[in-house]
């Protein structure tokens, strides 16, 4: 139920075995000195202190054999020698990601380009990764774990019992969606075996989603799709020995069925693996060691929470890259909202002991490296503004925090450390900026502000001028966080529409301090040269860093608790602010926003006058299991916090115009979702505007002219039920 993202950022790649990941990344040199960028004529090597770039790889080395053009590179990874060059190709998306295609393998040392798994199917290898020794690649082809001998190009199964529902390697949907699991295998330090996860789904039921346009006759698209109330695959880790193709389970107490497996990493320079374990209700959180020999397991430190244990949370991007081990081999950082804020603990490996590292009323927003060089951990939070974002360190052994982020710099700025160095890319981004500015910075000296963030400063030229963030506390002293932005030519005397954006959920939050925030993608055109006033608020629930009791308080109550801080913040707002005209008010959003733009018109009626609910879950038992137990529990132990928090549960209450939005071949918030709501609101007899987007999904981005459609529907039907303009 995440909304779609607007902005695709590019991060850096992970250090250590050669792999590579699908999709746009950004690539460090092994000296910690520059980066690699793909090139007109190569791929280059770009130094980060600006001097000049020179070509690594000319594009001639990337032309197969008797072909003219050189391969269309998605992504790619240099061994840690810089000798070898895996390049990913011809990529096919699976559900959200492209995460299946072509793999290439360039010897830079014989010039010789050779293609991985050509035995196997075109555009099916997932995930390939050269053994630290360089003997082997290993890849994911059809839920099955291969491995590829580099000298002869043999290639061997490590597993044969793979199928579409029973997956080695990788994961179900459910898993990658609310999990951020997708690359399902690691190599051991010495290339000698191989760590996977091994998916049962085939009890899972299939969710049918049925195409009727690109054939005559209508066929069904099946997913392996566990709602609420569901047991989750089974899942477990085995150790392969690549000579004998043999796995090792490893014996991860409890029932399979009931239990998930996040994470799972090697430690480094041993035959020990350590995983995480999670209870069904993801309240309980286990570490545990594993031996690969024989796979007995003992359990080192739990962990338990009255509402959830978050695996992930919005502010880890791109996904869970590995464990945090410290420098001294002996332990390993990790993130835990025990005390009541997100901080960061040492934990020994030996017994499990944890140290509070970052003591205080703040919460630690994203680790992003332990550097024994300068005996620091640095890491983003935002101590005293719940939407902006800075760098700060403390010492390796803990204490008080520095920031690092020059005082300038008021806004979002996210760091990205090189793995090789302490060479950083800066990019900072502010509702205030013409556009988003971007620098590398060497940690190793004082951050200072450069010419290049300077320059930045200078070009606010008043963007965001109609712009202010709001503090509204509402009747029940909630103390809600926002933005408004007021129509160009803005006169007080006169009265304005007002358009409220809401997402609401806790996988993102909507007013972050950014250059997109304050502008509506969807619109076409300008709310504020359009006279709109254009209002959000974060309620309680979504991932602002202000302290694990305003992110947990909707356990068991979402689409209560959250509805209700969103209709007491806009009914503040139409009280206090005379020039918001409350009969032209209109409410959007997508997905979760969706969700919540329908419990406002039917929990709250005639609050709004209309409202656009694009992708919206109706029906909290239609969700998937692992999202919605984190958030309501076990519908078969509560089946009451499910009916409360669901829209067509009002759907007799709901007041004013709506227009409902869906994609037919959405895999996330099934298109049943809306056919509910439709049903509900037709046996009432409430009148509403329904638009269905064949075959797209939950992005509703597919297909010519789709974009450009949604937004014209979008744009009117707000011009009509919200008309524009003062009185």
């Amino acid at each position: 139920m995440k909304k779609i993202a607007l902005l695709i950022l590019l991060l850096p790649g992970v250090a250590g075995i050669l792999k590579a990941q699908p999709g746009p990344q950004f690539t460090w040199s092994t000296d910690g000195k520059a980066y690699y960028d793909i090139r007109e004529d190569g791929i280059a090597y770009v130094p980060c202190d600006g001097t000049n770039p020179s070509i690594k790889v000319s594009m001639e080395l990337l032309k197969p054999a008797g072909a003219l053009q050189p391969l269309e590179i998605k992504s790619f990874r240099f061994s840690d020698d810089e000798q070898q060059l895996l390049l990913y190709t011809n990529t096919q998306r699976v559900w959200r990601y492209e995460t299946k295609g072509d793999y290439w393998l360039l010897d830079l040392r014989t010039k010789k380009l050779r293609q991985l798994g050509k035995t196997l199917p075109a555009a099916s290898l997932m995930f390939a990764k050269i053994s630290p020794d360089g003997k082997y690649a290993a890849y994911v082809s059809r839920s099955n774990l291969y491995l590829e001998d580099l000298a002869t190009g043999i290639i061997k199964p490590m597993t044969t019992n793979g199928s579409r529902r029973f997956i080695n390697g990788t994961f179900d949907w459910v898993y990658e969606e609310e999990l951020d699991c997708r690359d399902g295998f690691r190599w051991s330090p010495d290339s000698k075996s191989i760590a996977y996860w091994q998916v049962d789904a085939t009890k899972t039921r299939d969710f049918l989603m049925i195409n009727n346009t690109d054939s005559i006759y209508s066929f069904t698209i099946p997913v392996e799709y566990p709602v609420a109330g569901q047991d989750p695959s089974a899942v477990k880790v085995g150790v392969v020995n690549i000579q004998t193709a043999r796995t090792t389970w490893m014996n991860v107490p409890g029932d399979n069925r009931q239990h998930y497996i996040p994470r799972m990493e090697w430690i480094p320079g041993t035959n020990e693996l350590i995983i995480q374990q999670l209870n069904r209700r993801q309240n309980e959180s286990k570490i545990m060691i594993c031996r690969a020999d024989n796979g007995t397991t003992r359990t080192i430190y739990t962990e338990t929470d009255k509402a959830w244990i978050d695996v992930k949370s919005m502010w880890d991007d791109n996904g869970i890259k590995g464990w945090d081990f410290l420098p001294d081999g002996k332990s390993f950082l990790w993130l835990s909202e025990q005390d009541g804020w997100r901080h960061l603990y040492r934990i020994a490996l030996a017994d499990g002991k944890s140290t509070l590292l970052t003591p205080g009323n703040y919460d630690v927003m994203k680790l992003l490296r332990a550097d024994q060089g300068t005996g620091k951990i640095y890491f983003h939070a935002s101590p005293y503004n719940p939407v902006q974002q800075y760098l700060y360190s403390i010492p390796l052994s803990g204490g008080d925090t520095s920031r690092l982020t020059p005082r300038e710099l008021d806004g979002t700025n996210k760091y990205e450390l090189s793995p090789y160095s302490l060479w950083t890319a800066h990019s900072f981004s502010s509702y205030k900026l013409v556009r988003p500015a971007a620098e590398f910075l060497n940690l190793a000296e004082a951050p200072v502000l450069k010419s290049a963030m300077a320059n930045a400063l200078q070009r606010f030229s008043g963007r965001g001028k109609n712009m202010e963030y709001l503090r509204i506390i509402t009747a029940d002293g909630v103390p809600m966080d926002g933005y408004m932005v007021k129509p160009d030519n803005f006169d007080p005397a006169k009265k304005y529409p007002v358009v409220f954006s809401v997402y609401g959920g806790p996988a993102m939050a909507m007013t972050l301090d950014n250059y997109y925030t304050g502008e509506d993608p969807l619109y076409k055109g300008s709310m504020a040269a359009d006279g709109y006033v254009y209002v959000c608020f974060d309620n309680r629930g979504t991932p602002l860093p202000k302290g694990r009791e305003w992110r947990k308080s909707l356990y068991g109550k979402i689409g209560v608790i959250d509805t209700r801080d969103q209709a007491l913040t806009a009914r503040a707002m139409f009280e206090k602010y005379p020039f918001i005209d409350s009969t032209r008010s209109l409410i959007w959003g997508w997905s979760g926003g969706g969700t919540m733009t329908l419990n406002m018109l039917c929990q709250y009626p005639g609050l709004f006058t209309a409202g656009v609910a694009v992708a919206p879950v109706t029906n909290l038992l239609t969700y998937d299991n692992i999202y919605q137990e984190r958030y309501t529990g076990l519908p078969q132990e509560d089946m009451e916090a499910y009916k409360k928090g669901s829209p067509v549960t009002y759907a007799a209450q709901m007041e004013g115009k709506l227009l409902l939005i869906q994609g037919t071949g959405d895999d996330n918030v099934h298109y049943q979702n809306s056919e509910m709501m439709l049903n509900a609101l037709i046996r009432h007899n409430k009148q509403f505007q329904f638009m269905a987007y064949p075959n797209r999904t939950h992005s509703i981005s597919e297909g010519e002219g789709t974009s450009e459609h949604l937004s014209t529907l979008f744009t009117d039907f707000i011009k009509l039920h919200c008309p524009p303009g003062a009185r």
